[in-house]
């Protein structure tokens, strides 16, 4: 086969691959959980089956474990979470209000001094606007996560078929990842198990460890926020640290909430949003110092700017999947771009002619003597 029909064939590959998954999106969700899943759970059933486990039994001690877990989180932060966001959406309004009016009754005078009084009427006027429809959109959108037929429809079936498949997928791995193997082609499977080797390593590093950073650091907002008696303290947490997968968006997200929710709630005394702060500064040390280094790393080799980018393109043309498939497809991605270079920067593209040749030649003279 030629090159140019090579790239004809993955070109066309890659265009069903996208077509497949637009067209499947709505009902791909369980699936794709459930390969995360298996995906994460394997290195575990190896090492049981190392210890004398079947492949079968390993699975099911596996997944039953997880499952009492889930559904033991599920009990204890479901009465809770569910309250405290009915109790969010019905003080919404309120409180965006009282927080309008202490912004404009502290910076109203500011802006009379800078523009005079029609700047800070129309200051007051846009504020409001932006107040009221960025309340409104809140609202909806939380009363449609909980009200909306489809929703509920994808989260019993992420609920109930996603432990289904996750237990087929994860019994027959290694038989579908040696199956695999034997598709490659033959003039370049090596190169290609190489770059698999390099996505797996990436993924898994960043999956596993970007799972526990977000699960420490929503226990350590939920905790902290719930000690100093802010409103809604274990919801913004809990948010803050399930958002911390993607840079900078949860911490940013649950500083903003919870410091408004601090101010409505303790003004005109400053010391509990200042707390609220600190809360989130000592966060930002332990995911910036500790977590990250320790259980991240540089695993994934993806600039976060990169990695936000994936994360909005995805989310945009294939919905929830895509948010899913976004911090894989991104690894990848980066993989075969970081190959793609090594790859231009030791052909005769970069070098020349006369530098390939003086490199060939000097190779040449070592091979001889």
């Amino acid at each position: 086969m030629t090159l140019q029909r090579q790239i004809g064939f993955w070109l066309a590959s890659l265009f069903l691959l996208v077509l497949l998954l637009v067209l499947l999106r709505d009902v791909l969700l369980p699936f794709i959980a459930a390969l995360a899943l298996a995906y994460l759970l394997d290195p575990l059933a190896d090492r049981l089956e190392r210890l004398g486990m079947s492949r079968l039994a390993a699975t099911l001690v596996i997944l039953v474990v997880f499952l009492l877990l889930f559904v033991l989180a599920l009990v204890l932060l479901v009465p809770l979470l569910g309250q405290q966001l009915s109790a969010l959406v019905q003080k919404l309004p309120t409180d965006a209000a009282r927080l309008q009016s202490l912004v404009l009754e502290r910076g109203g005078p500011w802006l009379e001094r800078l523009g005079g009084a029609e700047l800070a009427k129309d200051a007051q006027s846009s504020l409001g606007n932006i107040v009221g429809e960025a309340t409104k959109w809140v609202g909806s959108v939380l009363q449609g996560l909980w009200t909306g037929g489809t929703a509920i429809i994808g989260l019993f079936s992420l609920l109930v078929l996603t432990p289904v498949i996750a237990f087929y997928l994860l019994v027959d791995w290694d038989r579908m990842v040696a199956t695999v193997d034997g598709w490659l082609p033959l003039d370049h499977r090596e190169t290609i198990r190489g770059l698999l080797h390099e996505m797996d390593r990436s993924i898994a590093g960043f999956l596993r460890g970007q799972a526990l950073v977000c699960l420490l650091l929503g226990l350590f907002y939920a905790v902290g926020l719930s000690l100093l008696g802010v409103n809604f303290g274990a919801l913004i947490g809990i948010i803050s640290g399930f958002l911390s997968f993607i840079p900078y968006v949860g911490s940013l997200t649950g500083l903003v909430l919870s410091v408004g929710v601090a101010i409505v709630q303790f003004w005109p005394d400053w010391t509990m949003p200042l707390a609220t702060l600190a809360v989130f500064a000592a966060g930002q040390f332990l995911e910036g110092n500790i977590f990250q280094p320790k259980f991240v790393g540089d695993s994934i080799g993806v600039h976060p700017v990169w990695l936000m980018f994936a994360l909005l393109a995805f989310g945009t043309l294939f919905g929830f999947v895509g948010l899913l498939l976004a911090v894989p497809l991104a690894a990848v991605i980066g993989v075969l771009c970081r190959f793609a270079l090594r790859q231009y920067l030791a052909s005769n593209i970069y070098h020349g002619g006369s530098a390939a040749r003086a490199a060939e030649a000097a190779a040449k003279i070592r091979a001889e003597g």
